[in-house]
């Protein structure tokens, strides 16, 4: 099943923010997120808040959510409102899961014209929905991009049927150039999800994966190292020995592979795991993540982020749904970050980032580990000159280790 939420303070029915969220706001980016989630089976890596037909349980249906996820739309105005936060337009959207495209693609737009109709869409504005690529068609699809999306994140995750089978996906490989091709008609750009380190993916599976999945050209490419998570039926195989663990050698070969066709093929790393083909490709959503803008979360267990104040819904879309029929908020619980906390997660995250981060704008302890990092070949010598810390290839493959090194003592 999926995995807990977090503790924290008790959130208010009535969904108010404090004060304090109103400081810079005028500063700061606003985005939606919207959880769907439901999917037809449950990978077995996957400890996401999802739900296929069986886990669901009496009292929830996905015929009704979009009505659900539309209050919670008029609810989030309601409450920023109240709370002081001006309107600002949503300069991205991002329709997650679970399989959102397990939804009618008129549900889907239904939530979008919600949200367009509270905040409005800043020019240029992204708009993505992930797929699954057994869960559309190009009816599907352009109604879709007819309704405002721009973009689609298909799960493609391997192209090696055995890897796929271990993942429990359900889609062919076969079926990814169909959908791409889709995709590019109905005018919506294309990103692509790749899983390394399956177990029993040798190096010519991943070599594979990626080679067929450049050869569908797509704007973006995410690659993720498989997290085995406790809980998860993959992590019960492994513990079992049906499945062989997972290396971190194994991982990073992998890593360097990846970067290597993927640059040759003309993207470029702007975070860790995510490459595009142009800066304006880079998925602004995420970067929005990254870079601690204002999103607020829509659907069972998403999580929400406006200045310096997170929360996070009740996981069960039965609780979800009752709490918003009886005009309360659906948060589960909620933290204040002060300002420590802040400046750490800023380093963490802006790390990460091909854009790097300010050296001056580091403590005296990371200033003073700058020296080692450049000599053990993690960061950038010519970027450090210009001020900016920012990974090499090396530096990406230990990426955490010099978050360590460079945060507050």
């Amino acid at each position: 099943m999926p995995s807990v939420l977090p503790l924290g303070d008790p959130a208010p029915a009535d969904g108010l923010l404090p004060p304090q969220v109103q400081s810079g706001v005028e500063h700061r980016r606003f985005g939606l997120y919207v959880h769907i989630p439901f999917c037809a089976v449950r990978c077995g890596y996957c400890d996401f808040n999802t739900y296929t037909a069986t886990e669901l349980g009496g009292g929830a249906s996905q015929d009704a959510y979009a009505g659900t996820a539309v209050a919670e739309v008029a609810f989030a105005a309601s409450a920023l409102d109240a709370s002081g936060v001006p309107r600002r337009p949503l300069s991205t959207v991002f329709f997650g899961g679970g399989t959102p495209t397990l939804l009618p693609a008129g549900d889907l737009a239904q939530i979008l014209r919600a949200a367009v109709a509270e905040w409005g869409l800043a020019p240029g504005a992204e708009v993505t929905t992930e797929a699954n690529p057994d869960s559309v068609t190009p009816e599907s699809l352009q109604v879709l991009a007819d309704a405002g999306f721009t973009r689609v994140s298909f799960g493609m995750q391997s192209a090696v049927p055995h890897v796929l089978k271990v993942l429990d996906r359900t889609h062919t490989p076969s079926k990814v150039p169909q959908v791409v091709q889709w995709a590019r008609e109905a005018g919506l750009a294309v990103s692509l999800d790749l899983i390394y380190g399956t177990p029993g993916e040798s190096m010519e599976d991943w070599q594979t994966s990626l080679e067929t999945a450049l050869s569908y050209e797509p704007d973006h490419i995410s690659a993720y190292a498989l997290i085995v998570e406790d809980g998860t039926k993959l992590a019960a195989q492994i513990r079992r020995g049906e499945v062989p663990g997972i290396d971190d050698d194994d991982h990073a070969a992998k890593y360097e592979l990846a970067d290597a066709l993927i640059s040759q093929a003309g993207l470029e790393w702007y975070e860790v795991s995510n490459w595009a083909r142009t800066p304006d490709q880079a998925c602004r959503h995420n970067l929005a993540y990254w870079r601690g803008d204002d999103w607020w979360g829509i659907g069972p267990g998403a999580h929400s982020h406006v200045g310096g104040v997170r929360w996070w819904n009740v996981k069960h879309p039965v609780a979800y749904a009752s709490r918003l029929a009886a005009g309360s908020s659906p948060a589960a619980g909620r933290e204040t970050l002060d300002a420590g906390t802040r400046e750490v997660e800023r380093i963490m995250l802006e790390a990460r980032l091909a854009s790097g981060l300010l050296v001056d704008a580091l403590g005296g302890s990371g200033r003073h580990a700058m020296a080692g990092l450049i000599a053990d070949g993690l960061v950038d010598p010519a970027a450090a000159f210009r001020g900016s810390l920012q990974l090499t290839l090396k530096g990406r493959l230990l990426a955490d280790a010099v978050v360590r090194r460079i945060l507050p003592e």
